[in-house]
């Protein structure tokens, strides 16, 4: 202790000093950290930043609002006007649990365990979830993290509620006085209810933004169309009360989405998915698809396929057979004898016959294979080429193609076969023509080794049906802009394959189909007091490697009236069971009522 005292006296470091230098010390340590304030002080001041951050830019992100101004999605309306698809509002419930949830005042804002049966007898009532799965559900109840669980929904069937739903349903609410269930407003699509041209039409899902964007058919063709632009709103609050600072607000106009009109008759359409779901329940075919078009326009006036699904629900999707794919555009098949109408047109412009002149029926050799007529090889004897059609010769038709080989193969091209017809929506195939050999060739002119779709084989018959003009397929009358700017979409000739006259010829050979006693094989598909032409027809498909011997695509095309053609009908009927029942007898079922209905709405 004496050293150390003894070391402080040798340097004069007394108690009293030392306390004088620390003084001095922090002295001058609080001057000098003043002075980084007031010059960090004055660089703020002097900049606006801090950290490379902008004060200003920070106070107006504070005070500044932003929100976007949702476009509205397109509506989607048949050719009338009548609504198809459009947004609306939907609700979706949901109850509070929480004990906590009271007003100032105190009053309970959450169910009460008294209140449970009642709320479960009402959900039963009027949106069909069962008591016991509502009792579940408000039953109190903790989450992974054992928390308690304040908020619960109710499954599938508590939500999509209509508005009427919404409020009938609060109105027993309301009369019971039971607290605690509330509503969540969403924005819906809203379909038309069941079948309806599901394909064409198609629906939306919400992408990984939660906007919507179009599946298939019309809606995800036209997505961009319909879903509009978006725009938005900015403003500055005033910081002490809260309002909207003057001169502030800037807007950009949102632009709603464009309205679809298209070419489909409701009242047709609706007839048509009835009669169809008649066909399936009755023989269960494995595919089939139906067509009413505007011989003059293109315009479709009716379709659908099966198997399908409903707009509105989805219900369908889950079935066994579903597919997704659109028939109609997007499945490419061997068409069978509808293709002999074109076969015989082409042979009558190049003048490759004498109508008069016959050829012997039953089979045919091209190089070394034989090929057969429907009835074996049996044939029926002598007939003209008329008479080849209405009977439906596959031996006619290849006696015909060998007169112009060459020139069938341009014709193919002429009516459309092998390429889109541009309809517009997504998917669609171009089907393929089989010439590499003799025989593929000759297989062509009764619609075997070429594949073709549901929509060709109709622009294919427009010609037939209108002088010669092929008519472009249309599913779209005209689109309408929000501000209420029109754009019509007008029929489209894509071609001329043949003449007028040409044309007139086969509507006369393809009525005999259902008018001749002896030769036609069509004549359930005459109607009183209209003159039809039409054409059968029955395709063996490539499946497992072979030829089906046992199952057969049918289908027809009818054209109607004859002399003045208004309504072109494809049908197209894929192993159907039919238990005793031919073909005909069931396509006809649809056909002939849908055209007659056609017929008379359009008096």
């Amino acid at each position: 202790m004496q050293k150390i005292k003894h070391f402080f006296q040798n340097r004069n470091l007394s108690t009293t000093k030392n306390r004088k230098r620390v003084g001095v010390i922090v002295l001058f340590l609080t001057v000098l950290v003043f002075l980084l304030f007031i010059t960090r002080f004055s660089y703020i001041v002097l900049t606006g930043k801090v950290a490379g951050n902008s004060l200003a830019e920070k106070t107006k992100e504070l005070y500044e609002v932003h929100e976007i101004l949702e476009a509205k999605r397109g509506a989607i309306f048949d050719k009338d006007g009548n609504v198809l698809v459009e947004d609306s509002s939907a609700f979706s419930l949901y109850a509070i649990l929480d004990e906590n949830y009271t007003d100032l005042e105190g009053k309970k804002l959450y169910v009460q365990e008294k209140d449970w049966d009642a709320i479960a007898t009402i959900f039963e009532k009027h949106v069909g979830i069962d008591k016991e799965t509502t009792l579940k559900q408000l039953k109190p109840s903790v989450n992974d993290e054992g928390e308690p669980i304040t908020t619960v929904e109710f499954g599938t069937n508590g939500k999509n509620l209509t508005f009427e739903t919404k409020r009938t349903i609060q109105q027993e609410l309301d009369k019971q006085k039971i607290s605690g269930i509330y509503f969540r407003e969403e924005k819906k699509r809203s379909y038309q209810v069941g079948n309806f041209a599901s394909y064409f039409i198609g629906y939306t899902q919400a992408d990984d933004k939660e906007n919507e964007q179009g599946v298939m058919g019309i809606e995800e063709a036209y997505n961009d169309q319909l879903s509009g632009k978006n725009g938005s709103r900015s403003y500055e609050k005033n910081s002490s009360l809260g309002d909207v600072k003057p001169g502030t607000v800037k807007e950009t106009k949102k632009v709603d989405g464009n309205d679809i009109y298209t070419t489909l008759d409701s009242n047709l359409q609706f007839y048509l998915e009835e009669l169809m779901d008649e066909v399936m329940n009755n023989y269960q075919p494995e595919l089939m698809t139906a067509t009413l078009m505007e011989a003059k326009t293109g315009n479709i006036l009716a379709t659908s396929q099966r198997p399908s699904f409903e707009l509105d629900t989805k219900n369908g999707v889950e079935a066994p057979n579903f597919r997704w794919s659109n028939l109609l555009l997007e499945e490419a098949y061997e068409p069978g004898s509808t293709m002999k109408s074109m076969m015989i047109a082409s042979a009558l412009e190049e003048k490759k016959f004498d109508e008069n002149e016959q050829f012997t029926s039953g089979s045919i050799k091209v190089d070394d294979t034989t090929i057969n007529d429907w009835n074996n090889g049996v044939g029926e004897g002598n007939m003209t080429f008329r008479q080849g059609l209405a009977w439906s010769s596959n031996v006619g038709m290849v006696t015909l193609q060998e007169r112009m080989p060459e020139l069938w193969q341009e014709y193919l091209t002429k009516f459309g076969f092998g390429q889109s017809t541009n309809l517009g929506l997504s998917g669609e195939a171009t089907g393929e023509i089989q010439n590499k050999t003799t025989v593929d060739r000759a297989m062509t002119s009764y619609g075997q080794g070429i594949s073709v779709t549901h929509l060709q084989m109709l622009q294919a018959y427009t010609a037939i049906a209108n002088g010669g003009n092929m008519i472009k397929p249309n599913i779209i009358s005209k689109i309408v802009s929000s501000t209420g700017e029109e754009t019509t979409v007008e029929p489209e000739v894509v071609g001329t394959p043949i003449s007028s006259e040409t044309a007139n010829k086969v509507l006369e050979y393809m009525k005999d189909v259902t008018t001749d006693e002896k030769y036609g094989k069509g004549r359930e598909y005459a109607m009183d007091g209209l003159n039809v032409s039409a054409k059968t027809g029955t395709a063996e498909f490539f499946e497992n490697g072979s030829y089906q011997k046992q199952d057969y695509l049918h289908s027809v095309v009818t054209i109607t009236p004859t002399e003045n053609p208004k309504y072109i009908f494809y049908m197209t009927l894929k192993k159907p069971v039919l238990n005793g029942t031919s073909a005909n007898d069931i396509i006809s079922g649809v056909a002939n009522k849908l055209v007659k209905r056609a017929m008379v709405s359009n008096e």
